[in-house]
């Protein structure tokens, strides 16, 4: 058996040098596409990953400052409540201080009807008694009450007496007197004057104004939306 064989020539070699060299760039090409691909796909994934944790920063700033804007909104709301409400609180005081003004200056009034007064200062004298129950007492009245506050102390000792089936004796205190620019009524005391029921007009009024201001309130500015009321 005999083998045939012959050296290439130039043009064969050369032939089979461009077929290597195209076979070698076409491999390279083709790995420069897979590597193009994949890295290709890793930018995307890196890129998407990125994305998303930017955008999950800016939803949580967002939030943030969503939160941030509802708790300013929130204090200023209290503020302004607070601040409403205090204005309220000084209007409504304003009222009743006038309420309160007008009516010391209609007390000044209340003695000017003799007969009326009278029948007052009796009543306030006998409260006192019922107060002290003691047997000696002394009234501490106005100057110019003076023949009044006789007859009522008179009037007061006899209701007293009927009442209580006890005897007491009321007499004026020579040495004091109420104020001229008092709006009248009568101090009792007893016990060398450490014992004292002050019924005069004013601390009348004052323990009136007291007991009735919450219906004064209600008077004026109703019922407070914030409170239960009985039907």
């Amino acid at each position: 058996m005999s083998h045939n064989t012959r050296a290439l020539n130039d043009d064969e070699v050369l032939n089979e040098m461009k077929k290597m060299v195209a076979f070698i760039n076409q491999e390279a090409i083709e790995k420069a596409r897979e590597i193009k691909v994949k890295a290709d796909e890793e930018f995307n994934i890196e890129k998407a990953k990125l994305v998303r944790q930017e955008s999950n920063n800016i939803d949580a700033a967002f939030q943030r400052k969503i939160k941030q804007a509802e708790i300013q909104k929130k204090i200023a709301q209290s503020n302004m409540i607070n601040k409403t409400r205090l204005k309220i609180l000084q209007v409504r005081q304003q009222l009743l201080e006038e309420v309160f003004n007008e009516t010391v200056s209609q007390l000044y009034k209340a003695s000017q009807d003799k007969v009326k007064y009278r029948d007052l200062l009796k009543n306030l004298i006998l409260q006192g008694l019922y107060q002290l129950m003691d047997d000696q007492v002394k009234a501490i009245v106005r100057k110019n009450d003076i023949e009044l506050a006789n007859s009522a102390i008179e009037a007061a000792t006899k209701s007293y007496k009927e009442t209580t089936k006890r005897d007491v004796n009321v007499e004026l205190d020579k040495e004091n007197n109420l104020p001229d620019d008092s709006a009248g009524g009568v101090i009792l005391t007893s016990h060398f004057g450490r014992i004292r029921v002050n019924n005069t007009l004013e601390e009348r009024l004052t323990l009136a104004q007291e007991e009735l201001l919450p219906e004064i309130r209600v008077l004026l500015f109703g019922h407070s939306p914030n409170k239960k009321h009985d039907h």
